[in-house]
C-alpha cells in the first residue's frame, strides 16, 4: 500500500506528508481520517440546502491534472497550475508535488535532488448527495455537494471528498478505489467483476455503418462484406434503430421540428417492423430466427442490442398499452448550474421543452427483466446501454439524483445478470460519479465521447481523453475506446490506440468499405483479439502536460501483455482544441513535428511479467 502521511490542517492550512497543499481552509471544514493514511474532508452548514458549495482552500504552486465533465454525458481532462483551472463538473484531481530528498551520502556534493509524490482528491457519494470539484478566479477549490431534489437536503455532508497521496501514481488511485470500494459498499473494483467474453473477439457495430436505418438486409450485407475479406466480427451490436418508438410531436407529411428526434418514446419492448415478417429473401420471419440465421452462417459468438436507460432517448410512451404496466409518467429534466456552466447539450435541451416517460422507479426492474427475457429468448446476447445520465437530471420527487441512479442500476445490472450470461452488459454516455460509484457488477464502459467519422478535429481529441479518463475509469470497468472506421484517414492512428488500449477492438465500416491490412494487425483469423492487460493510460511523465494544445508534448500510453510491456506514441497536437479552451494563437492547422523520449521504464509494473531473470 502506497498511500502514506494522513493529511491534516494545521492553522487553516492543508498538510500532507510535511507539503503545504491549500490555504485558507475555513474553519468549517471538517478533516476525517481514513484508512492507510487517507482522509475525507467534509463540511457544515447554518442552512440546510439541497445544494451546498465550500470552499476547501487556496490551491496554487502545483501541476494538477483533472478529469471533468464538459458536458453532462462525457469526461475529458484539463491541466493548469492553480485552483482558477479547475472547472465545473471535475470528477478527479491529482496534484504533482515535488519535495527535495534528503542527500545520505555526506561526500555527495551539489542540491538535493527533488523527489516528487501525488495528491489525489475524489469527490464522491455522500448518503444522497453528490460531489464535484471547482475552481475560482481567486484560485479557491470549492466542492459542490447536491441532491438533485429540492425535498432533499441537509446541514452537513462529512465524507464528500476523498483525499490520499502516494508515490507511485497508478497504485495511489488504484488502492484508493479499492479503499473506497470497502468503505463505501456502492460500487466494485475491476478486479472483483466478471469479464464479458466479447472483449477478447472483433467486433461490428451498425451505427457509423447504418444509423437508425438499421435493418436486416443491412446487416447481412455487412456481415458478408466481412466474410468476403477473410476477416469477420465475432460479436455483433445492433445500434439504435431496431426498436419501436413513435415521435408524437411528428405529424405525418410534414417537416421534422428539429429537436423532437431525442423526444421519440418507446412504445413496445418488441422489435419495429423492419425486422418482423422479414423477406424471404432473408430466409426468416422474425427477430429469433433473423439472429439464428446470421449466427450460424456469419459465426457470431454474441450479438449485443442497443437501448437507452430510460428504454429510448424520450423514455416511453406512457398511453402505449404496453408500456402503462410500469407506471410511466411525463416528467422535465431539471439541470445541475454545473453541467449548464460547461457544455449545454442539444438532447437535453430538447428534453427539457417536449419531457421524459419515465417508469415508475418501483417498476424498472419489472420493465428490463421483461425486456431483456424477451431479448434472451430471441437468441441476443447482451445489450448496450445508453444515455445513462439523463437519470441525474430526473430525480426531483423521487428522492434525489443518487437515489435514482442507484435504484436504476441496480435494476439494470439484476436484469441482465439474470437474463445474460457472462456479464453481457456496455454502459454508455454514463461518465458521472452517481453511475461510476453505483457499478457493483458492470464491468465494461464507453470510455470517451463517439467516434465521429466525419469530424477530422475530434480524432486526436477522442484518443487523449479515452487515456487519460482511464485512470479513473479503469479501475471500475473496462474502458470502451468506442468503434472506428477501418477505412479512414485516421484508422491506423486508431487502430493502434485499440491495439493498446486493453479494450473492444471493434469497428463500424460500412457494407464493403473496409481496409483489411489493418484489420489483419489487430484480428487472429479466428477472429479473437491480443487485448492487453489493463486499461491503456498515459504514463507517468505525460499525466499533466496537455498532449492536444500545448504544441509540444506526446502522448504515451503504457499497457502490459503476458509477457512483456508495450507502448504507444501519438502526435496529438496541432489538429483539434479542447471544449471550452481557446485555440492556441499562430497554432498549425496540420499536425507538428514532435519529439519526445520512451523508454521501457515508461511501462510501470513490468517487473510483474519480466519474472526474477
Amino acid at each position: 500500500m502506497t498511500i502514506t502521511a494522513a493529511p491534516c490542517v494545521n492553522d487553516g492550512c492543508l498538510m500532507v506528508r510535511g507539503k503545504l497543499v491549500l490555504t485558507h481552509v475555513p474553519t468549517n471544514i471538517i478533516l476525517s481520517p481514513g484508512i492507510s493514511g487517507a482522509a475525507f474532508l467534509g463540511s457544515t452548514s447554518p442552512i440546510p440546502t439541497s445544494r451546498h458549495v465550500f470552499t476547501l482552500g487556496i490551491l496554487e504552486g502545483y501541476k494538477h491534472l483533472c478529469l471533468y465533465r464538459f458536458k453532462i454525458w462525457w469526461m475529458i481532462p484539463g491541466y493548469g497550475k492553480s485552483g482558477s483551472e479547475i472547472p465545473l463538473e471535475t470528477q478527479l484531481l491529482f496534484l504533482e508535488i515535488k519535495e527535495e530528498s534528503v542527500v545520505e551520502d555526506d561526500d555527495s556534493s551539489g542540491p538535493p535532488t527533488p523527489t516528487t509524490f501525488y495528491v489525489l482528491f475524489l469527490p464522491l457519494l455522500d448518503g444522497d448527495f453528490r460531489t464535484s470539484l471547482q475552481g475560482t478566479a481567486a484560485n479557491e477549490l470549492q466542492f459542490c455537494a447536491e441532491s438533485g431534489d429540492a425535498n432533499v437536503h441537509n446541514s452537513q455532508i462529512l465524507e464528500p471528498v476523498f483525499i490520499s497521496s502516494g508515490d507511485n501514481p497508478f497504485e495511489l488511485i488504484k488502492n484508493s478505489i479499492k479503499i473506497l470500494e470497502k468503505h463505501k459498499g456502492t460500487f466494485r473494483h475491476i478486479e472483483n467483476k466478471k469479464i464479458p467474453a466479447h472483449l477478447d473477439w472483433f467486433g461490428w457495430c451498425t451505427w457509423d455503418a447504418l444509423y437508425t436505418e438499421v435493418n436486416p438486409q443491412g446487416i447481412k450485407e455487412g456481415l458478408q462484406s466481412f466474410s468476403d475479406g477473410g476477416c469477420s466480427p465475432k460479436y455483433l451490436i445492433i445500434d439504435d434503430g431496431w426498436q419501436d418508438t413513435v415521435n408524437e410531436f411528428q405529424k405525418e407529411g410534414e417537416p421534422l421540428i428539429e429537436g423532437t428526434q431525442f423526444a421519440t418514446r418507446l412504445v413496445d419492448i418488441k422489435e419495429n417492423s423492419k425486422f418482423k415478417s422479414l423477406e424471404s429473401d432473408a430466409g426468416c420471419n422474425n427477430l429469433h430466427e433473423f439472429i439464428n440465421m446470421i449466427k450460424g452462417k456469419y459465426g457470431l459468438k454474441y450479438v449485443y442490442v442497443w437501448h437507452a436507460l430510460t428504454g429510448y432517448w424520450g423514455g416511453v410512451l406512457p398511453s402505449s398499452e404496453t408500456m402503462k404496466k410500469y407506471n410511466p409518467k411525463i416528467v422535465y429534466p431539471i439541470q445541475s448550474p454545473g453541467n449548464i456552466g460547461n457544455l449545454k447539450d442539444i438532447i437535453l435541451d430538447s428534453l427539457e421543452k417536449y419531457g421524459v416517460g419515465i417508469i415508475d422507479p418501483q417498476k424498472i426492474f419489472d420493465f428490463y427483466n421483461d425486456l431483456h427475457s424477451y431479448l434472451s429468448s430471441n437468441g441476443i446476447d447482451g445489450v448496450k446501454v445508453d444515455a445513462q445520465n439523463l437519470i441525474e437530471t430526473l430525480g426531483s420527487g423521487f428522492g434525489g439524483r443518487v437515489s435514482l441512479t442507484r435504484l436504476y442500476q441496480q435494476a439494470l445490472e439484476q436484469s441482465t445478470s439474470r437474463n445474460f450470461k457472462d456479464n453481457n452488459l456496455i454502459c454508455c454516455m454514463s461518465h458521472n460519479s452517481d453511475s461510476i460509484y453505483s457499478w457493483k457488477t458492470s464491468a465494461v464502459a464507453r470510455a470517451s465521447e463517439d467516434f465521429m467519422p466525419r469530424e477530422p478535429t475530434f480524432q486526436t481529441l477522442h484518443i487523449a481523453s479515452v487515456a487519460f479518463n482511464s485512470l479513473l475509469l479503469g479501475e471500475i470497468v473496462v474502458p470502451d475506446w468506442d468503434m472506428f472506421h477501418s477505412k479512414h484517414d485516421t484508422a491506423e492512428f486508431h487502430g493502434i490506440a485499440r491495439a493498446i488500449g486493453g479494450c473492444a477492438v471493434y469497428v463500424s465500416d460500412k457494407p464493403g468499405n473496409h481496409d483489411f491490412e489493418i484489420l489483419r494487425k489487430l484480428v487472429l483469423p479466428d477472429g479473437s483479439v491480443l487485448r492487453a492487460k489493463h486499461a491503456g493510460r498515459p504514463t507517468r511523465d505525460c499525466l499533466f502536460r496537455d498532449p492536444v494544445m500545448d504544441g509540444k508534448s506526446l502522448l504515451k500510453i503504457w499497457n502490459l501483455n503476458k509477457l512483456s510491456g508495450v507502448v504507444g506514441v501519438f502526435n496529438c497536437q496541432g489538429a483539434g482544441s479542447w471544449p471550452l479552451k481557446q485555440t492556441i494563437k499562430d497554432m498549425p492547422s496540420t499536425p507538428l513535428v514532435i519529439s519526445g523520449n520512451v523508454s521501457p521504464c515508461d511501462v510501470e509494473f513490468i517487473e510483474d511479467v519480466a519474472g526474477e531473470n
